[in-house]
Protein backbone atom coordinates (compact mmCIF):
# COMPACT_ATOMS: atom_id res chain seq x y z
CA UNK A 1 0.00 0.00 0.00
CA UNK A 2 1.03 3.44 -1.05
CA UNK A 3 1.01 5.82 2.09
CA UNK A 4 -0.62 9.14 0.36
CA UNK A 5 -1.04 11.36 3.23
CA UNK A 6 2.14 13.63 3.70
CA UNK A 7 3.50 12.45 0.67
CA UNK A 8 5.30 14.69 -2.19
CA UNK A 9 3.58 13.83 -5.68
CA UNK A 10 4.12 15.36 -8.89
CA UNK A 11 1.11 15.22 -11.42
CA UNK A 12 2.32 15.82 -14.90
CA UNK A 13 -0.83 17.11 -17.09
CA UNK A 14 -2.56 18.45 -14.29
CA UNK A 15 -4.12 21.26 -16.62
CA UNK A 16 -6.39 18.53 -18.58
CA UNK A 17 -9.80 17.28 -17.44
CA UNK A 18 -8.06 14.04 -15.13
CA UNK A 19 -4.87 15.29 -14.40
CA UNK A 20 -7.07 18.16 -12.77
CA UNK A 21 -9.41 15.11 -11.00
CA UNK A 22 -6.60 12.98 -9.67
CA UNK A 23 -5.01 16.09 -8.35
CA UNK A 24 -8.03 17.23 -6.54
CA UNK A 25 -8.40 13.57 -5.52
CA UNK A 26 -4.81 12.77 -4.36
CA UNK A 27 -5.14 16.02 -2.49
CA UNK A 28 -8.06 14.50 -0.90
CA UNK A 29 -5.63 11.79 0.59
CA UNK A 30 -3.54 14.03 1.88
CA UNK A 31 -0.38 14.22 -0.75
CA UNK A 32 1.34 17.48 -1.52
CA UNK A 33 1.52 18.18 -4.84
CA UNK A 34 3.55 19.90 -7.21
CA UNK A 35 0.85 20.69 -10.70
CA UNK A 36 2.40 20.66 -14.15
CA UNK A 37 0.65 21.63 -17.00
CA UNK A 38 1.08 24.12 -20.18
CA UNK A 39 -1.46 26.65 -19.13
CA UNK A 40 0.37 29.07 -16.59
CA UNK A 41 -3.07 30.18 -16.04
CA UNK A 42 -4.83 26.65 -15.30
CA UNK A 43 -2.28 25.87 -13.22
CA UNK A 44 -2.76 28.93 -11.41
CA UNK A 45 -6.75 28.39 -10.90
CA UNK A 46 -6.05 24.57 -9.84
CA UNK A 47 -3.37 25.72 -7.22
CA UNK A 48 -5.93 28.42 -5.79
CA UNK A 49 -8.43 25.66 -5.57
CA UNK A 50 -6.39 23.08 -3.58
CA UNK A 51 -5.19 25.45 -1.64
CA UNK A 52 -2.21 24.36 1.27
CA UNK A 53 -2.08 21.04 -0.94
CA UNK A 54 -0.27 22.81 -3.48
CA UNK A 55 3.80 23.05 -2.91
CA UNK A 56 4.59 24.14 -6.19
CA UNK A 57 3.51 24.69 -10.25
CA UNK A 58 5.16 24.54 -13.27
CA UNK A 59 4.26 25.62 -16.66
CA UNK A 60 6.02 23.16 -19.16
CA UNK A 61 5.46 21.48 -22.53
CA UNK A 62 6.55 18.28 -22.99
CA UNK A 63 6.30 18.63 -26.62
CA UNK A 64 9.69 21.30 -26.54
CA UNK A 65 13.07 20.38 -26.09
CA UNK A 66 13.47 22.12 -22.15
CA UNK A 67 9.89 20.54 -20.98
CA UNK A 68 11.26 17.54 -19.72
CA UNK A 69 14.04 19.33 -17.75
CA UNK A 70 11.98 22.08 -16.58
CA UNK A 71 9.32 19.72 -15.02
CA UNK A 72 12.11 17.90 -13.13
CA UNK A 73 14.32 20.65 -11.81
CA UNK A 74 10.63 22.40 -9.87
CA UNK A 75 11.26 19.17 -7.85
CA UNK A 76 14.55 18.64 -7.43
CA UNK A 77 16.10 19.11 -4.17
CA UNK A 78 12.71 17.70 -2.11
CA UNK A 79 11.84 14.13 -1.86
CA UNK A 80 9.41 13.21 -4.48
CA UNK A 81 6.97 10.07 -3.17
CA UNK A 82 5.21 9.58 -6.60
CA UNK A 83 4.66 10.84 -10.08
CA UNK A 84 1.73 10.73 -12.29
CA UNK A 85 1.72 11.12 -15.73
CA UNK A 86 -1.80 12.59 -17.22
CA UNK A 87 -0.50 14.39 -20.21
CA UNK A 88 -1.53 13.46 -23.51
CA UNK A 89 -3.15 14.79 -26.98
CA UNK A 90 -5.03 13.03 -29.21
CA UNK A 91 -5.21 13.00 -33.28
CA UNK A 92 -7.54 11.33 -35.70
CA UNK A 93 -7.40 10.28 -39.53
CA UNK A 94 -5.98 7.31 -41.61
CA UNK A 95 -2.43 5.85 -41.00
CA UNK A 96 -0.73 6.96 -44.23
CA UNK A 97 -2.45 10.70 -43.86
CA UNK A 98 -0.97 11.74 -40.44
CA UNK A 99 1.85 14.53 -41.35
CA UNK A 100 5.54 14.74 -39.57
CA UNK A 101 3.63 17.54 -36.81
CA UNK A 102 1.26 15.65 -35.77
CA UNK A 103 3.20 12.21 -35.54
CA UNK A 104 6.20 14.42 -33.94
CA UNK A 105 3.52 15.87 -30.72
CA UNK A 106 2.01 12.60 -30.18
CA UNK A 107 5.42 11.05 -29.57
CA UNK A 108 6.80 13.50 -27.85
CA UNK A 109 3.70 14.79 -25.91
CA UNK A 110 2.53 11.33 -25.07
CA UNK A 111 5.66 9.16 -24.56
CA UNK A 112 9.03 11.15 -25.45
CA UNK A 113 8.62 13.47 -23.10
CA UNK A 114 7.67 10.95 -20.53
CA UNK A 115 11.01 9.05 -20.89
CA UNK A 116 12.89 12.06 -21.19
CA UNK A 117 11.42 13.20 -17.70
CA UNK A 118 11.94 9.43 -15.89
CA UNK A 119 15.53 9.60 -17.20
CA UNK A 120 16.00 12.24 -14.57
CA UNK A 121 13.16 12.14 -12.10
CA UNK A 122 13.22 8.17 -11.92
CA UNK A 123 16.73 7.66 -10.28
CA UNK A 124 15.41 9.69 -7.76
CA UNK A 125 12.86 8.04 -6.33
CA UNK A 126 12.86 6.71 -3.15
CA UNK A 127 11.79 3.12 -1.86
CA UNK A 128 8.10 2.83 -1.61
CA UNK A 129 7.57 5.46 -3.78
CA UNK A 130 4.97 5.17 -7.01
CA UNK A 131 4.80 6.10 -10.93
CA UNK A 132 1.63 6.14 -11.73
CA UNK A 133 0.91 6.09 -15.97
CA UNK A 134 -2.08 7.42 -17.69
CA UNK A 135 -2.00 5.30 -21.14
CA UNK A 136 -5.59 4.55 -22.88
CA UNK A 137 -7.60 1.94 -23.72
CA UNK A 138 -6.23 1.92 -27.36
CA UNK A 139 -2.79 0.70 -26.29
CA UNK A 140 -4.79 -2.79 -25.79
CA UNK A 141 -6.97 -2.25 -29.00
CA UNK A 142 -5.48 -0.48 -31.22
CA UNK A 143 -8.18 1.31 -33.39
CA UNK A 144 -8.55 2.02 -37.18
CA UNK A 145 -8.60 5.74 -37.43
CA UNK A 146 -6.34 6.50 -34.38
CA UNK A 147 -3.37 4.32 -35.69
CA UNK A 148 -0.62 6.79 -34.67
CA UNK A 149 -2.08 7.98 -31.26
CA UNK A 150 -2.84 3.75 -30.71
CA UNK A 151 0.87 3.70 -31.38
CA UNK A 152 2.41 6.44 -28.80
CA UNK A 153 0.06 4.93 -26.28
CA UNK A 154 0.93 1.37 -26.76
CA UNK A 155 4.48 3.18 -26.27
CA UNK A 156 4.06 4.36 -23.09
CA UNK A 157 2.45 1.12 -22.12
CA UNK A 158 5.40 -1.12 -22.82
CA UNK A 159 7.83 1.25 -21.39
CA UNK A 160 5.97 1.13 -18.36
CA UNK A 161 6.15 -2.34 -18.24
CA UNK A 162 10.23 -2.60 -18.89
CA UNK A 163 10.32 -0.07 -15.93
CA UNK A 164 8.65 -1.92 -13.97
CA UNK A 165 11.53 -4.16 -13.50
CA UNK A 166 14.55 -1.98 -13.98
CA UNK A 167 13.15 -0.28 -10.62
CA UNK A 168 11.90 -2.96 -8.80
CA UNK A 169 15.26 -3.28 -6.81
CA UNK A 170 14.86 0.59 -6.17
CA UNK A 171 11.51 -0.28 -4.31
CA UNK A 172 9.46 2.07 -6.80
CA UNK A 173 6.18 0.26 -7.73
CA UNK A 174 5.43 1.37 -11.32
CA UNK A 175 0.98 1.09 -12.11
CA UNK A 176 0.00 1.55 -15.71
CA UNK A 177 -3.85 2.63 -16.40
CA UNK A 178 -5.10 2.23 -19.59
CA UNK A 179 -9.00 3.39 -18.96
CA UNK A 180 -11.67 3.31 -22.09
CA UNK A 181 -12.85 6.40 -23.55
CA UNK A 182 -13.63 9.50 -20.99
CA UNK A 183 -15.63 12.68 -21.10
CA UNK A 184 -12.45 14.79 -20.22
CA UNK A 185 -13.37 16.68 -23.61
CA UNK A 186 -9.72 15.07 -25.47
CA UNK A 187 -11.63 14.49 -28.06
CA UNK A 188 -13.03 17.41 -29.19
CA UNK A 189 -9.78 19.45 -29.01
CA UNK A 190 -7.82 16.72 -31.73
CA UNK A 191 -4.04 18.20 -32.97
CA UNK A 192 -5.42 16.78 -36.11
CA UNK A 193 -8.42 14.98 -38.11
CA UNK A 194 -11.89 14.43 -36.21
CA UNK A 195 -12.99 12.37 -33.97
CA UNK A 196 -15.96 9.44 -35.08
CA UNK A 197 -19.20 9.10 -33.44
CA UNK A 198 -18.19 8.19 -30.02
CA UNK A 199 -20.44 6.02 -27.23
CA UNK A 200 -20.78 7.94 -24.37
CA UNK A 201 -17.45 7.91 -22.47
CA UNK A 202 -16.91 7.31 -18.44
CA UNK A 203 -17.40 10.23 -15.90
CA UNK A 204 -13.42 11.39 -15.31
CA UNK A 205 -14.28 11.48 -11.50
CA UNK A 206 -15.17 8.13 -10.98
CA UNK A 207 -11.48 6.99 -13.39
CA UNK A 208 -9.23 8.71 -10.71
CA UNK A 209 -10.89 7.44 -8.52
CA UNK A 210 -10.59 4.24 -9.80
CA UNK A 211 -6.69 5.67 -10.62
CA UNK A 212 -5.89 6.88 -7.41
CA UNK A 213 -7.57 3.57 -5.41
CA UNK A 214 -5.28 1.27 -7.18
CA UNK A 215 -2.01 3.66 -6.42
CA UNK A 216 -3.40 3.40 -2.39
CA UNK A 217 -3.75 -0.12 -2.84
CA UNK A 218 -0.33 -0.94 -4.81
CA UNK A 219 -1.97 -2.23 -8.05
CA UNK A 220 0.53 -2.57 -10.81
CA UNK A 221 -1.57 -3.13 -13.22
CA UNK A 222 -4.94 -1.57 -14.36
CA UNK A 223 -6.33 -2.59 -17.92
CA UNK A 224 -9.62 -1.41 -19.24
CA UNK A 225 -11.67 -3.75 -18.15
CA UNK A 226 -11.23 -2.85 -14.18
CA UNK A 227 -12.68 0.60 -14.89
Amino acid sequence: MAELNGSHVLVVGATGVLGAELARQLALEGAQLTLSGRSREKLSRLADELGDAVVDQVAADLGKPSGPADIAAAVYGRELNGVVFASGVVAFGPAVEVDDDTLDELMLVNLLGYMRLMRDVAPRLPRDSFVAQISAVVAESPTAGMAAYSASKAGLSAYGTALTLELRRQGVRVLDARPPHTETGLAARPIAGQAPRLPQGKDPVAVAGRIVAAIREGERDLPSTSF
